[in-house]
């Protein structure tokens, strides 16, 4: 069977790059039976996929039953849905898996989706877009309807967690049959050079006091606003001894929090960092917070409780499915309850050695050679249905 893949978001980060670029190198690893084709938005992103040092083999290039090809076509756009489908059809697939809910509309040929998440269903506001109302409106009723499609016509659905296939279910009316749940794992990178320049790294983000730390987007369902307010409050009842760091790529969304973060001394934004120095700021945070309201699974905080940092997290949506009992749980919208929880991961060394050991053995539920051999069964199911 010749499988394609849309790989256009392949490539280091956060997110939906992460799972297209670790579900693409352990396919290439477990499966020498099917033929994939990757599709690519450029020359260098096809370098970057030959060459990535994240291949559980890195010195060995990529087998005969895969080829790359490119196709210079942008993430949601008209291009994508009147002439992406020509590049696919060339390529003479059986099966397409397209790794977000952007399927070209006029797509018929057998294909596969993975949904991450309904978050414009839940959080449909125009503070987490920067489009004006009436753009705001078209885009979110577009994406419903391109979505609504996707999942109708696909012949198997893969989904992050069993709360986002429940949420499928019951938002979308998919039967729970269609889908299939494959959890993404932890991504841990570093050296040892990087390990030997860990106080270069600190000071270059100004972090010279113990601190918690947060990973990922600012907007508005992240709840890092509310998140900044109860570190206040807790800082008013237990000193200011810790710095709150939160790590993500500048954008429009950030922008906006940094107004609020300059009334903060103990705040500290630093902008995109690469994958050794995130490293070496999870291994040297003292906790780990995650105030989300909405997540379709949520990786970042299982990558903090692998650099055995200890955890606390919002107890909304899948986050206590994914992060068992290896964290401590808030009320993301209690101005009570979070602060308190957050000072207990932060000064309770008993409750912090409890939380790392409980998430090391949560930890083993979580596997890319798994989640890729789940992709891979479910597409051979899919292609005999």
């Amino acid at each position: 069977m010749k499988i394609g893949i849309d790989a256009r978001m392949f490539g280091k980060g956060f997110g939906l790059a992460r799972y297209v670029e670790q579900l693409i190198l352990h396919l290439a690893e477990i499966d020498e039976e099917n033929e994939y084709v990757f599709f690519v938005k450029d020359e260098g992103q096809m370098k970057e996929l030959r060459a990535s040092r994240f291949r559980p083999k890195a010195d060995q290039p990529l087998a005969g039953n895969f080829k790359i090809v490119v196709a210079d076509i942008p993430w949601y756009s008209l291009q994508e849905q009147l002439h992406f489908k020509k590049i696919i059809k060339q390529a003479n697939v059986d099966l397409m898996h397209f790794p977000h809910w952007n399927v070209p509309f006029l797509y018929n040929d057998p294909f596969v989706v993975t949904i991450h998440d309904l978050i414009m269903y839940h959080y449909p506001r125009p503070a987490a877009t920067t489009l004006g109302p009436l753009r705001f409106w078209l885009k979110d009723k577009v994406h419903r309807f391109v979505v609504k499609h996707a999942v109708g016509k696909a012949k198997h659905i893969f989904v992050t967690s069993e709360f986002t296939k429940q949420d499928v279910h019951e938002t979308l009316g998919v039967p729970n049959k269609k889908m299939t749940v494959t959890y993404q794992a932890p991504f841990t990178s570093g050296n040892g050079q990087v390990a030997m320049n860990r106080e270069h790294i600190l000071n270059k983000y100004g972090i010279t006091k113990p601190y918690a730390m947060y990973v990922g987007a600012a907007y508005p369902h992240k709840n890092l606003e509310r998140l900044i307010e109860g570190w206040q409050k807790m800082q008013e009842e237990h000193g200011d001894e810790h710095r709150l760091v939160l790590v993500g790529k500048k954008n429009y969304f950030y922008e906006r929090l940094q107004s609020r973060v300059a009334e903060v001394d103990s705040v500290i934004l630093t902008g995109f960092v690469s994958d050794d120095e995130l490293s070496v700021l999870y291994d040297n945070a003292h906790l780990y917070v995650f105030p989300s309201l909405y997540e379709g699974f949520g990786l970042p905080p299982l990558e903090a409780a692998a650099h055995n940092v200890p955890v606390v997290s919002s107890n909304r949506t899948c986050l206590p499915e994914v992060l068992g009992e290896g964290a401590l749980y808030f009320d993301p919208e209690s101005l009570e309850h979070m602060p308190e929880m957050i000072w207990k991961g932060l000064s309770d060394e008993d409750i912090r050695h409890e939380l790392r050991q409980r998430a090391q053995t949560n930890l083993q539920r979580f596997s890319w050679n798994k989640l890729a051999l789940d992709t891979k069964n479910a597409y051979i199911k899919a292609k005999n249905n």
